[in-house]
This record gives C-alpha cells, sequence and structure tokens, in this order.
C-alpha cells in the first residue's frame, strides 16, 4: 500500500495532512512526550446515522496520519450514553408511544426496542455503530459516559463547577437572549432573533444536545449541574440549594414531586450539563483535536462558549476544532438521529465497500457537504473510485487524490479487505438483477466477460459482488427489476420494416464472434452504422446516435418489454446468445 507521505509532494498536501501538522505542533506544545489526544462524542439516541459518522471519520484519518507518522495516538469516542432520553423516534422497530414514559431518564435506563439482545436504549444503537467502526477501520477507545459519571470519575471536576458556578452563569450570560428580547451582552443593539426552521432543529437535535438547558436556574439561582431523580429517575429535576463547604446539594423533581438531600462529594446519579459537561472533560482529558457540527459553530453555540467555560472555569485549552458539514443522502433531507429509518452507517455498509465510504469523507474537506447515493448515483460513484484506482496505478494521479485514495483503503495498522477481482459495480449490479441472486447463472455470465481471463469463483468477485446484489434487493424497486421475457413478441415484431428486421439479423449473426464484454459493446454500437454504409469505428454523428438510441430502445422491447434496461452488452451475456436468438425472431 502506498504511503500518504509518498503520495504527495512537499508543495501540495491534503486537508488530513495540514490538519496533521497542527494537531502535533499544538500537542508538542501542550503536553510533550504524551500521546497526541484527539476526539469523538455520539449520543446512542436512536440509530447514528452518516452524518454523525463524520463527527468520527474527521479526527480517526487526522490521527491515523499522525500514526503514520510514528506517533502514539488517542483517538477517544465519548459514548454520550448518560445524556437524557429525549424523545421516541419515528420509525423505529419495537418502539411504540409507551417509550414517552422514559423521557428525561439517562439512555442508559431506557429499555431497549422490543426484541432487541441488547440491555438498554444505549446499548442498542451503539452495536451497529461499533461493528460499522470495526468494518472500516476505525482504532479508538470508547468511553461510556455512564461509567465515568457513576464511578464519580468527574467529581473533583463537579465540585469545581458548583463553587464557581457564578462564574459560569456570567459566561452563559454574555450569550443569552432574554425573555423580553433583551441582548444579555453588553451594549449593543437588541439582536434580530432568526427564525429557526424545522431543518435546522433537526441539525441542532442531530447533536445529541439540542434541548438540554444550560443549567438549573430555579428560586435558589444558577447550577452547572442536574441530578437525576432517586424515585423516578428523570433530570426534571431543580436544585434548590447547595452548600459550598458541606456539599450538601437540595432538589425536588418537577415530573413525581420527589425530594431529597445529598451531599455532592459521595453522590453520582447526575451530571454537569452539556455546555459544561463538554469543555470539562477537554480539559481532563487533555483533547487537542475535536471537531464539530455547523450547529456548534454559531455565538452561543457549545463550541463557542465552551472555549470561554475551559479557559476560564478548567484552566483548559479548547482543542482545534474544525467545523463539519452535513452529510446528506441522494434524494432525501438532512438526516437527524432523533428520527427512525435515517441511513446508519451500517445500512451504508451493505451497499458498498468499506473503502469506498472511507473515501468519501476522506476526499472531502470537513466544511465542505457532500451526498451518499442510495440510488443509482452509486454506479457513477463506484466509476468514479475505480478510474481513480487505475490512475494511481498507472501513476497519472494528482497527489491530494493519491493520498485520499491511500487513506481510504487502509491505515496504519494495513490495508483494509478489497475485492480480488473489482469488476464494475454497475456491471455487477445488473447481472445481480437479472439473474435474482442465482450463483450458477451469475459465474457463467461474469465468466465470460472477458474470455481471455475468465472469472473462475464469485468469491474474486466479493465483496463487491455482495454489495451490489444487496443494492439491488434493498434499494431498487420492484417495479424497476429487470424481468426477461419468456418468449418473443410476435406482436412487435410482425410490425417492424425491413431496416429494423435487418439490424437484428445483423445484431443475431455478430453474436458469437462477439460473445465478450467488449465484443458485444463493439456489436451493439455497430450495427446501426453499418445500416447507414459506415464503418464500425465510425465516429457518430447527431443522425446516428438517435438511430443507435432507436435500436437500443427496439432491443430493450423485445428483450424486457421496456425501453431501457440494464446496459445491452450485460443484459445479452445475461440472457444468453440462445435465447437472444430466440427473442430476437431467429
Amino acid at each position: 500500500m502506498p504511503t500518504v507521505a509518498q503520495s504527495q509532494s512537499s508543495t501540495e498536501t491534503d486537508w488530513v495532512s495540514r490538519f496533521a501538522d497542527d494537531v502535533i505542533a499544538e500537542s508538542e506544545r501542550r503536553a510533550p512526550g504524551k500521546p497526541v489526544v484527539v476526539a469523538s462524542g455520539l449520543s446512542p439516541s436512536g440509530p447514528i446515522h452518516l452524518g454523525n459518522l463524520r463527527e468520527v471519520m474527521t479526527p480517526h484519518l487526522v490521527a491515523d496520519e499522525i500514526r503514520r507518522r510514528g506517533h502514539t495516538v488517542r483517538h477517544l469516542i465519548s459514548w454520550d450514553d448518560y445524556d437524557r432520553y429525549r424523545k421516541v423516534p419515528n420509525g423505529v422497530a419495537g418502539v411504540d408511544a409507551s417509550w414517552a414514559e422514559h423521557i428525561g431518564k439517562p439512555l442508559t435506563s431506557v429499555p431497549a426496542p422490543a426484541g432487541s439482545a441488547y440491555p438498554n436504549w444505549a446499548e442498542h444503537f451503539k452495536a451497529a455503530m461499533t461493528q460499522a467502526l470495526d468494518e472500516l477501520g476505525v482504532e479508538y477507545d470508547g468511553i461510556s459516559q455512564t461509567e465515568q459519571y457513576l464511578a464519580g470519575t468527574y467529581r473533583e471536576q463537579i465540585l469545581h463547577a458548583m463553587k464557581h458556578r457564578a462564574d459560569i452563569d456570567a459566561v452563559l450570560d454574555r450569550y443569552r437572549t432574554k425573555k423580553d428580547g433583551a441582548a444579555g451582552a453588553k451594549g449593543g443593539k437588541k439582536p434580530q432573533q432568526k427564525k429557526v426552521d424545522e431543518a435546522e432543529l433537526e441539525a441542532v437535535e442531530g447533536s445529541g444536545a439540542a434541548d438540554e438547558d444550560d443549567g438549573s436556574s430555579g428560586s435558589a439561582g444558577y447550577f452547572p449541574y442536574k441530578p437525576y431523580c432517586g424515585n423516578c429517575e428523570k433530570d426534571l429535576t431543580v436544585v434548590t440549594s447547595f452548600d459550598d463547604d458541606s456539599t450538601e446539594l437540595n432538589y425536588t423533581c418537577s415530573a413525581c414531586g420527589f425530594a431529597e438531600t445529598v451531599r455532592l462529594n459521595e453522590f453520582n446519579r447526575g451530571k454537569l450539563v452539556w455546555k459544561v459537561d463538554w469543555p470539562m472533560r477537554w480539559a481532563y482529558e487533555g483533547v487537542i483535536f475535536e471537531p464539530s457540527g455547523v450547529d456548534h459553530s454559531s455565538p452561543g453555540s457549545s463550541f463557542v462558549v465552551g472555549g470561554q467555560i475551559v479557559r476560564e472555569i478548567f484552566d483548559g485549552v479548547q482543542p482545534i476544532g474544525p467545523m463539519y458539514a452535513f452529510v446528506g443522502i441522494s434524494g432525501m433531507a438532512k438526516m437527524s438521529s432523533s428520527k427512525g429509518g435515517v441511513p446508519t452507517p451500517a445500512d451504508a455498509l451493505k451497499i458498498m465497500e468499506a473503502p469506498l465510504l472511507r473515501w468519501l469523507y476522506a476526499r472531502r474537506r470537513p466544511n465542505q457537504s457532500f451526498k451518499i447515493a442510495f440510488d443509482q448515483e452509486i454506479q457513477r460513484l463506484y466509476d468514479e473510485w475505480d478510474s481513480l484506482a487505475r490512475k494511481v496505478a498507472d501513476g497519472s494521479v494528482l497527489p491530494a487524490d493519491a493520498a485520499a485514495y491511500a487513506r481510504a483503503i487502509g491505515t496504519a495498522a494495513g490495508e483494509l479487505p478489497s475485492t480480488l477481482r473489482p469488476l464494475p459495480y454497475r456491471t455487477l449490479a445488473s447481472v445481480a438483477d437479472i439473474t435474482a441472486g442465482a450463483e450458477d447463472q451469475t459465474l457463467r455470465i461474469l465468466s465470460e466477460l472477458d474470455p481471455e481471463n475468465p472469472l473462475t469463483s464469485l468469491d474474486e468477485a466479493r465483496p463487491r459482488l455482495d454489495r451490489a446484489e444487496n443494492w439491488i434487493t434493498s434499494q431498487v424497486p420492484a417495479e424497476a427489476r429487470t424481468i426477461v421475457r419468456d418468449e418473443p413478441d410476435k406482436e412487435l415484431l410482425g410490425s417492424l420494416d425491413e431496416k429494423a428486421l435487418e439490424s437484428l439479423r445483423l445484431l443475431r449473426e455478430g453474436l458469437d464472434s462477439h460473445w465478450s464484454l467488449d465484443g458485444l459493446t463493439t456489436l451493439v454500437y455497430g450495427v446501426p452504422k453499418v445500416l447507414e454504409g459506415l464503418e464500425s469505428d465510425a465516429k457518430p454523428t447527431p443522425e446516428l446516435k438517435v438511430a443507435q438510441r432507436s435500436f437500443f430502445a427496439l432491443l430493450y422491447r423485445l428483450l424486457v418489454s421496456r425501453d431501457t434496461g440494464p446496459r445491452l452488452p450485460t443484459l445479452l451475456l445475461a440472457v444468453g446468445a440462445d435465447r437472444v436468438r430466440t427473442l430476437l425472431g431467429a
């Protein structure tokens, strides 16, 4: 596998290398001799979707580049499984309206969807993501925030935050908009209240911290800590008093009316509010690099406010934190993990190989949005990927593209599994469509694509073949599937003029001598040329292109009773020469 260093020149580097340079330098400045720490945060509040994957892939790619350079790196993934359960997602199997009774509880205290093999809600949704990360070659240290908080890991930081609650409140107040519309910031005019549309709300919800308030602010004042109720387990609590010396804390629950007195120096059933929790962890873990979504980068957002809180309260330094843009799906709007049915990394890995999915995240700068194809566009995407592989092989690739390719096909630990014979995805999909997965038929067709170097086993075409088959069966509607006719269309054949009949005769007679993918391509494009008195290699004119399209449409109607279908050379190979002759009127 080519190293990234070999794939780029000293004057033209990719975005990953530039961030790696900055992170190494910053780590050596802050913590010389210690492992470089990069971080991601994921909330298993529902399906962890392909937009959330950017939260992981951005630091993963940077961490992997740093490892390639010989440095020790820790990529922390904080599972925010001690966050509150916010809403019942739509469209999640095994979940109904009754789950609303758990709103406000920690995600690890919510039952898993019915039929799940996992002990709670958080573990259920973490499982698919951890499996996908393993397939993608992501090396990380997972941290359960439930375990951290319940073990008292952050007790010192919690007490420190409570002691400095007035200072935290003052930082937050710089960004608050008062209920009467007056700005919380000093001076200046009253800010324009921006109307937040549904898409923006979904974007914030996708971060896992949308509807958390910034602290308990009852009649007793502001507190940056929320206990989970000792009776109903919900966080709908209000701190009514706190004594800094004894750490005695009183709270009441607005959900069930329960009240309790605890000592915070020995109490673990609660957590810091999000805008304090995040910067606290930056300081505690020594994070050098952590990206955040666009929803965290606006004035008053978690990342902006966190930068001041980590410095002023926890005596830490904000990480290098590039903003990353949204990831979309072909034909779909922005994704939100609060909704069911959104495509996840596991869904994507059913229809595309891991290197291709890695490449989609590696080739775009974090602030560039992009889409992941679940529709016909996946065929073009695979064509582009295969073209890049050929350029890498012949040395004509641009340095930054070569670096993205190297990052896609493997990590510092080695190459990811790949397909031995990477046949075109669109060809594999067409064959899977026509054969409905029959392995003997599939092998026959694929072995005839290149008679001089025939495929001898379907394993040579895997895992790409499996991905193409999955795409056909899961993403292509039944009405769009290809069904080859059983009998000739005698009515259509009887209506053809002499020129059309001659075109069919030329095709039938040329099948045996052109029986390969390339040969049949030459044949189907060449028949209209011969009918016009041209050489088979003549350049197409506009008129000739019209004649070719008409010829192709006729073949499709005779073979599959539609005007379009899989690429004709592949279709002809799949149908077989004898059956083609029969359906074309032999």
